[in-house]
């Protein structure tokens, strides 16, 4: 059956303008030191006009750049060899010799996930406001998550809206909390409660802050002489694990494509990759916008949860249990019989669907689907969420086959019995064609997830992991070209 696939010619391109500041690290004490006893050693005249050279250069490039310099001096501040109070000029000079720009999306803007915006207000009948979220990748492969807004018409036109030429990081959340008994149920997951990650937590209430957990490991290697390797290693893995579970936030007049999500977590600091966002509806009615994504440290990668209600605050957190694995997990957008429901991909060749009285606690799996047509042999998995319709859920996948050529196809799952599978295409949607193919990854269409939309789906989809697009075909032609 050939189906109406409609390829709108929209093209979101990598952009290396959108760049942000990063501090500037050194390894050792000695270096920093010689850099700052050269700013110490100039003129006011001197350092006034270098900072002079630097403002006019970079202040245009970006928001409250002078307060990230002198937080940078503050951070580096034990370094100066002097308590002689230093000038602004100069604390500023500092902090800019241990910062640098980054440009987040300088390699590839792809893997593109769709959602509705939680804000539908003010718009024609018929029309849809959408949040799209974008792996961005910059110098050393190192990926994030961008964002873009857009409206989808009644007639299924899309119109990308201008980002901001800015780029902002969030605010760390301070005093973000840990519930004790969540925390150390994942210890356990972990296998790290023993006789230390006890006496750690002994003495922290039943929620306990990164601060108060640090001054406690600090205390008992202090003054209740754990000083052995072991209560090190212990330590070391607690405060990890804590580090992985954390808040940032946004403040409201930042523009939504303004603002990214960059690894912070100890899983994470190698990339954030192909966050798969679904607005997830609990059965008391309550609505909740969830990303599954895949934290990358360098050596591993695990699944990772992103929860938001408004996308200005979100709480990163550990996925756990022996079935958190390899990539590709996809949230189903509410319960299925009381618990919750993900797609994923543990052995990087097949389908499966989980499912859990815990959402960030998984143990066991379910075959779902095998690589059957040769345009998947090599291996299948999904390109997003499920999306409920009246004649199943609706699973948008991806399979790979000859010369690593990545297609998009769909299956069809019961909605009583989503461990069931009732329709299947035959034949890919949508395979890269000769405008596509070139890339930083060639031979390669793919998405983190779409939507429908007045009978039509809208599929957002990366070109050949560089840029991103999108296609719509009806809803009805492909539940109809099930097999």
């Amino acid at each position: 059956m050939n189906l109406n696939v409609k390829r709108t010619g929209i093209v979101l391109k990598p952009n290396p303008g959108r760049v942000l500041f990063r501090p500037f690290n050194f390894v050792g004490d000695q270096r920093p030191l010689r850099i700052i006893s050269r700013v110490l050693s100039l003129t006011e005249d001197e350092v006034s006009q270098v900072l002079a050279q630097v403002t006019v250069e970079f202040q245009p490039r970006h928001q409250k750049l002078l307060d990230f310099l002198l937080h940078r001096f503050e951070q580096v501040q034990h370094l100066v060899p002097t308590d002689q109070p230093l000038t602004r000029n100069r604390q500023l000079l500092i902090g800019s010799y241990f910062t640098h720009e980054y440009s987040l999306e300088a390699a590839a803007l792809f893997n593109p996930s769709i959602i509705p915006d939680p804000d539908q207000t003010n718009l024609p009948e018929g029309v849809l406001r959408f949040i799209l979220s974008l792996r961005a990748t910059g110098e050393g492969h190192i990926s994030s998550i961008t964002f873009r807004t857009g409206t989808i018409d009644a007639q299924g036109a899309i119109q990308v809206d201008v980002p901001t030429p800015f780029v902002s990081l969030p605010d760390l959340v301070p005093d973000a909390s840990y519930e004790k008994a969540l925390f150390s149920r994942k210890l356990r997951e972990l296998g790290l409660v023993d006789g230390v990650a006890e006496t750690i937590l002994k003495n922290l209430g039943d929620t306990f802050t990164l601060d108060q957990l640090t001054k406690e490991i600090g205390f008992l290697r202090r003054y209740a002489l754990h000083t052995t390797n072991e209560f090190d290693r212990t330590a070391l893995r607690v405060l990890m694990l804590a580090q992985s579970n954390y808040q940032i936030s946004y403040s409201k007049d930042q523009p939504i494509s303004e603002r990214v999500i960059f690894p912070n977590g100890p899983t994470e600091l190698n990339g954030i990759e192909d966050a798969r966002f679904v607005r997830f509806v609990d059965d008391d009615g309550s609505v909740t916008y969830l990303a599954t994504y895949t934290a990358y440290d360098g050596r591993v990668t695990i699944p990772q949860l992103l929860e938001t209600r408004d996308f200005l605050h979100f709480h990163i957190s550990t996925l756990n249990g022996p079935e958190v694995q390899n990539k590709g997990m996809a949230l189903f957008p509410r319960r299925i019989r009381g618990l919750y429901a993900t797609l994923s991909r543990q052995d990087a060749e097949n389908l499966y669907i989980m499912y859990s009285d815990d959402l960030h606690f998984w143990y066991t799996k379910e075959p779902l689907l095998k690589p059957s047509h040769p345009w998947e042999f090599l291996q299948i998995g999904n390109c997003g969420s499920p999306i409920e319709t009246d004649a199943g859920w609706l699973v948008i996948t991806h399979g790979v086959g000859p010369m690593r050529k990545y297609s998009i196809g769909a299956i069809l799952l019961d909605r009583d019995n989503p461990s069931r599978v009732i329709g299947r295409l035959r034949d890919p949607l949508l395979c890269p064609d000769e405008t596509e193919r070139e890339g930083y990854v060639p031979n390669v269409v793919y998405s983190c997830g779409s939507l429908v939309h007045n009978g039509l789906l809208i599929l957002p989809y990366a070109m050949s992991d560089t840029a991103s697009s999108f296609a719509t075909v009806p809803l009805n032609e492909l539940l109809g070209g099930m097999k």
